[in-house]
């Protein structure tokens, strides 16, 4: 049995993982976790959910990265259909060479199918194409209650709805039947736009988002005053061209845990000033990969290592369009004012595409995301910006939360009863027994 943790590494509760290698094993793996006493258990794929959705309330897990063929494929239309341990990563050395990727894609490749289903995953195209949900076409659950039942949009509709971003409590997913981009070059044009300050983000989001397939925004959480939250627009489109079929892997890795938290306001300070400077050019465009592109922190391997035993919290909010300039400006000020804050802080645009899923996090508005080392004051800080985005009438990304108000979760997820509505009732993850007091 091996010890698992979430990515964020807090809350620090390892799992105890049962392996999981062919999909008839799901059903005894279960009914033994039901059987001695354990009660429940959660699917634990890759473990890049940052907080507590992937830790089981029981801490026994059913580890699915084993689970991961293709079952099949039709290369002419773009349609897979894959096990659920299969990763992002995985499908674009499928996919690509046959001319074909993701539709969405979040800010690592090292997430399984499943686990982009349960958290119905969004990246740096949802002003285009919404969700990952939105191009998932089948999917197929093992649950306790009824065993194998394969849903979509016309069978069991509502299962098909709780399960889209139901944070795997619905059953444990066996399959996804996905529908893929067609592309033509493993490269993208980019185009970087240095802005001084967060009010200029606004301008160039509203100006240039329509443009481009994909957007997404680097700012500097440290500085203050006239600059505050300077940084960089960054839009990109698939090139025409040839399919380069070389992946690139990490190139560095932190073997250790140091003993500290190597982030902290000094080596941010440094890191933001140096990265805000890079681009000497006001308006910038070059032609690069797509693994720099859409995942950078990939090629650091156990890059969640630099924090330090502690871990961290990431923190990854939405706000509506309406009221995202004054409130998306008043948090980074508060985060400025606590020289708190991470090396990649992300303001993105997300889209009015509505998705299939009851609880999916994102709505037509401005999402931000940063990461903050566990300390003690963190706890102050969160509350006070948990009081910015509710009253902005936003709302946070349970993938990435570990401290969620039961109130505020239930509040702006207002149609959380159809998921537990659709739970199986031998699955519970910390983080819903912790938000909905179970």
């Amino acid at each position: 049995m091996t010890e698992l943790l979430s990515w964020g590494r807090y809350p620090r509760i390892p799992q105890r993982a049962m392996p999981i290698y062919w999909e008839d094993q799901v059903a005894d793996a279960v009914s033994s976790v039901q059987q001695n006493g354990t009660g429940t258990t959660l699917a634990y794929g890759c473990g890049r959910s940052y907080g507590d959705s992937c830790l089981a309330a029981s801490n026994h897990v059913l580890h699915m990265q084993g689970l991961n063929r293709v079952l099949k494929a039709d290369w002419r239309s773009g349609i897979i259909r894959a096990q659920t341990g299969m990763t992002i990563a995985d499908l674009i050395t499928l996919a690509l060479p046959r001319g074909w990727f993701p539709p969405v894609t979040p800010g690592t490749k090292f997430v399984s199918l499943g686990g982009a289903v349960a958290n119905d995953v969004h990246g740096k195209n949802h002003h285009r194409v919404g969700t990952f949900g939105c191009h998932v076409t089948r999917l197929c659950l093992y649950r306790s209650d009824i065993g194998v039942v394969e849903c979509s949009s016309d069978d069991h509709p509502e299962l098909f709805a709780a399960t889209i971003g139901g944070l795997g409590l619905t059953g444990i997913i066996l399959w996804v039947e996905l529908r893929l981009k067609p592309v033509t070059s493993s490269n993208l044009h980019q185009r970087t736009i240095k802005f001084p300050r967060i009010a200029r983000f606004f301008e160039l989001a509203a100006t240039h988002d329509d443009e481009y397939e994909y957007s997404a925004s680097w700012i500097d959480c440290l500085a203050s005053g006239s600059a505050l939250g300077r940084g960089h627009y960054i839009v990109a489109d698939h090139m025409d061209g040839d399919i380069d079929e070389r992946t690139r892997g990490s190139r560095l890795a932190m073997p250790v845990d140091p003993p500290f938290s190597l982030v902290n306001r000094w080596t941010m300070r440094l890191f933001n000033a140096i990265y805000f400077n890079k681009a000497w050019r006001q308006d910038r465009r070059t032609v690069l990969h797509f693994d720099p592109y859409f995942y950078p922190l990939d090629s650091i391997g156990n890059w969640n290592r630099i924090y330090g035993r502690r871990g961290f919290q990431q923190y990854q909010c939405v706000v509506p369009a309406a009221t995202a300039p004054a409130a998306i400006e008043r948090v980074v000020d508060e985060i400025r004012r606590a020289h708190s804050g991470s090396f990649l802080t992300v303001l993105k645009c997300c889209g009015s595409i509505q998705s299939p899923g009851v609880l999916s996090f994102p709505l037509e508005g401005i999402t931000l995301a940063m990461d903050f080392p566990q300390s003690v004051g963190l706890d102050a800080l969160f509350q006070r910006l948990d009081d910015l985005v509710h009253e902005a009438g936003g709302r946070l990304y349970p993938a990435k939360d570990a401290h969620m108000q039961k109130e505020h979760f239930q509040h702006a997820y207002p149609d959380w009863a159809q998921v537990d509505a659709q739970r199986d009732p031998a699955l519970m993850s910390r983080f819903w027994q912790r938000v909905t007091g179970q």
